[in-house]
């Protein structure tokens, strides 16, 4: 099956390089009307250039949009109008009409649309697949240097919109309440921005995103009754501490176990480093696209969830303006 990548700029190329690595995809080329973009891309890679979006859509099953968020809507729409099917980086647009729009398009044709919320394949958040989770308290933590790219969006669609994904992901609840307070330091928007969602179901999450620290952090820690899970995106590895009754059927072995003395008794904590193997989290979405595509299954992160992530994104901007209009 073949995939065309559009946008080759720095991210584009990351992109371009996981497609060629992938066995699944063969590779039908680029499109960028940037020439400095497609000379680079051309040089490392070889890859052939289209010079039009319209001789691209006609070569190709599937394309890749790695392009500043703007053009996303416009982008995906003409792809999916010709019949392609999408894979398109997050946020999945602009504004939040845009969603709705592609959302009603792509369920219209039957074309499959991907999100590409990359933390999803990080194996730190991967090594928690076989635990049952329900967190009722979430924390993260999204901190990053300044860079000018990018910088077209806020803080909250560029960085904040993978915390808000996995959050939604994890807690499968409706948003209650959405608090939220930011300041535009170095750039037109929110740089930095610290947000408070309450769930249906009694879970508060606790996120704070900065693209002007001075160091880099990507972490996120889950709280419930019985689990408290620490997940360092950044190293790619997990803590898993477990709580142990102490007469609980399932007790691991005693050398695996930290005992303890609680107002309820005895209880045991269980400290785990589940192995992270290394993968490469963008060829890993990307393979996955290919699997829904062939396999007629739901994207793993689907239109319907980057759209959701999307939403609550601007209710966070919402928020925020709201506050700085109130307190000045």
């Amino acid at each position: 099956m073949r995939i065309a990548l559009l946008g080759a700029g720095h991210l584009g190329k990351i992109h371009l390089k996981c497609i060629l690595a992938a066995n699944c995809w063969q590779f039908a080329g680029f499109y960028d009307p940037d020439d400095k973009n497609a000379r680079t891309a051309i040089e490392q890679f070889g890859a052939r250039r289209f010079h039009s979006l319209d001789e691209l859509l006609a070569e190709t099953d599937a394309v890749d949009i790695v392009t500043p968020t703007p053009t996303h809507y416009a982008l995906a729409s003409r792809a999916l109008r010709a019949g392609k099917h999408v894979f398109i980086e997050k946020p999945v647009t602009e504004t939040v009409a845009e969603g709705r729009r592609l959302l009603q398009l792509a369920e219209k044709l039957g074309l499959k649309v991907q999100v590409g919320h990359v933390e999803r394949f990080n194996p730190a958040f991967l090594a928690l697949k076989d635990i049952v989770l329900n967190p009722m308290f979430i924390e993260g933590h999204r901190l990053a240097a300044f860079q000018p790219r990018g910088t077209e969006v806020s803080v909250i669609l560029d960085l904040m919109i993978h915390d808000l994904d996995l959050v939604l992901h994890l807690v499968r609840s409706p948003v209650k309440k959405v608090s939220a307070s930011g300041v535009a330091v170095l750039s037109h928007t929110p740089d930095i921005a610290n947000v408070r969602l309450e769930f249906a179901n009694g879970c508060v999450a606790n996120l704070t995103a900065s693209r002007i620290s001075m160091k880099q952090m990507r972490k996120m820690r889950l709280f419930q009754p019985d689990h408290y899970l620490s997940l360092d995106f950044l190293e790619k590895n997990a803590q898993i501490v477990r709580l142990y009754e102490q007469n609980a059927s399932n007790l691991p072995p005693q050398d695996q176990l930290m005992e303890f003395e609680t107002q309820a008794g005895k209880k045991w904590l269980q400290l785990q480093m589940p192995e992270t193997p290394p993968v490469n989290a963008i060829q890993m979405e990307l393979e996955s696209f290919y699997d829904a595509i062939v396999n007629d299954t739901e994207p793993a992160v689907s239109l319907r969830a980057g759209f959701e992530a999307l939403k609550v994104a601007h209710q966070v901007l919402k928020e925020i303006d709201t506050r700085r209009e109130r307190y000045g």
